[in-house]
């Protein structure tokens, strides 16, 4: 998005249900040096943009639930709207919106393909501010897109991130000259050698994470039925030593009342 400013001032008109022509300028604040060595932190795909020098928007893509989500995006949300400097007014703080580009379903008992979220009174659903908003994009909730979702494209957007050939993307291309902007940008990038590297580290790495993952989840499956034998042996052994003990008083029992003890 920052190779394309085109592009990327049309993904932020869609996630916040703009129109094109009422945003004039969007400035990535935190560029990534694209091609530069990969590290841990490289992975947290995380953008500060300035709408129209007004707004502070942070796009944030993440692709494995890490169980933090809520937390961590609340803690976004609140940095960037403590931005005002020494000797500002406190009505002069800039509006502060945080979107997630999630590739996992956030809340699975109520899937959403993209959510809004605002501060509220709980009674009278009053907005208590409008200069907070939290947003969440599900990539893989398309089929939840709403009707005004798919007015601003952002099912489009979604089928845009989730493509993996460049036929899927050729397909996409063919929707609005945005994607075809999108599209080409990707190829031109993917051309670059360092880049290529980055993006196959870090597909790696997800694949290292997955996998580490899933061994977890098996161990954590084998110490269950573990732990479930091991209850059902100890209560077996109760049982035993429930029946040792009564053949044993049987035993005693049986010796006091033997005659050849006369």
């Amino acid at each position: 998005m920052q190779e394309n400013n085109l592009v990327l001032r049309s993904l932020v008109c869609s996630l916040l249900h703009l129109d094109d022509t009422a945003v004039h300028d969007v400035r990535i604040l935190n560029p990534i040096e694209l091609g530069r060595s990969v590290s841990e932190k490289d992975f947290f795909l995380d953008i500060k943009v300035l709408l129209d020098n007004h707004a502070a928007i942070n796009l944030e893509m993440q692709c494995i639930n890490e169980g933090n989500w809520i937390e961590r995006s609340q803690c976004y949300l609140c940095r960037s709207f403590d931005s005002l400097n020494k000797g500002e007014n406190y009505r002069d703080v800039r509006p502060a919106v945080q979107i997630g580009i999630l590739d996992y379903t956030l809340f699975p008992e109520a899937p959403e393909f993209y959510a809004t979220y605002r501060l509220m009174n709980v009674k009278t659903h009053k907005i208590y501010s409008d200069k907070l908003r939290l947003s969440v994009l599900e990539l893989d909730q398309i089929e939840l897109a709403t009707e005004e979702d798919r007015t601003y494209q952002l099912d489009y957007w979604a089928r845009l991130f989730k493509a993996v050939t460049w036929k899927e993307l050729k397909e996409l291309a063919k929707q609005n000259p945005i994607f075809t902007e999108a599209a080409r940008t990707a190829v031109v990038l993917s051309e670059d050698e360092k880049i290529r590297l980055q993006c196959e580290a870090r597909e790696d790495y997800y694949r290292r994470v997955g996998w580490k993952d899933d061994r977890i989840s098996e161990l954590s499956s084998e110490i269950q039925q573990l732990t479930s034998e091991n209850h059902q042996l100890s209560s077996e052994n109760q049982k035993l030593a429930s029946e040792i003990q009564r053949l044993q008083q049987l035993l005693r029992e049986t010796h006091s009342t033997d005659p050849s003890d006369d």
